[in-house]
């Protein structure tokens, strides 16, 4: 399915709700003291904390106006992680699976980033980008996919970090790479994602 007939799909669904799990309570607060200098606001450190104790253990939620990631990783208690997120009309919304992983992915644009952006993607059209250091999916990336098909939107990491807690990208959620390669290792394929 491509990008347009994708996002065309997702506007007849339903809004979902984002559920309570924004009332979420720290449980432990970000190590400062000993973890890496990102450079992104502290509250987007990795951060254990309380959810609602009904979320499937294994998922992962993100609520995208908080910029928040969640993996549920037992009942009640989650690790947190911000994230950026897609800019205006690209922000994605819905259910998908983690349907393929990689490690150091390839990038190539989609032809709708091509159209909207020329300047920055037309020379990657043909051709796209190895992975690697400079490559802007970072250093791990989990495709999400919709029955059975790849939706062209990726939870991966970044050139960028800064980008964290802001929407300015074209449908994808960024993290940074230290924190995408400590979900990437705990993360199965088939993993639920809900997109708020």
């Amino acid at each position: 399915m491509n990008r347009r007939a994708f996002v065309t799909t997702l506007a007849a669904l339903p809004i979902l709700a984002a559920p309570s799990v924004v009332m979420a309570q720290v449980e432990e607060a970000p190590a400062e003291t000993t973890a890496p200098k990102w450079p992104i606001a502290p509250q987007f450190y990795p951060t254990a904390v309380r959810v609602k104790p009904d979320l499937a253990v294994g998922s992962l939620i993100i609520v995208s106006d908080k910029f928040f990631l969640y993996h549920i990783t037992a009942p009640g208690r989650a690790m947190r992680y911000g994230v950026a997120v897609g800019k205006g009309e690209l922000k994605f919304r819905g259910q998908a699976v983690v349907g393929r992983k990689v490690e150091w992915p390839s990038w190539k644009p989609t032809p709708e980033m091509v159209q909207r952006s020329p300047s920055h993607y037309a020379r990657y059209a043909e051709t796209g980008m190895p992975g690697g250091p400079k490559n802007p999916l970072g250093a791990r990336a989990m495709y999400l996919f919709q029955n059975g098909h790849d939706t062209a939107i990726r939870i991966h990491g970044t050139t960028e970090p800064s980008s964290i807690g802001h929407a300015v990208s074209n449908g994808c959620l960024r993290m940074v790479n230290d924190h995408v390669i400590a979900l990437y290792d705990q993360i199965a394929l088939g993993t639920p994602v809900t997109v708020y």
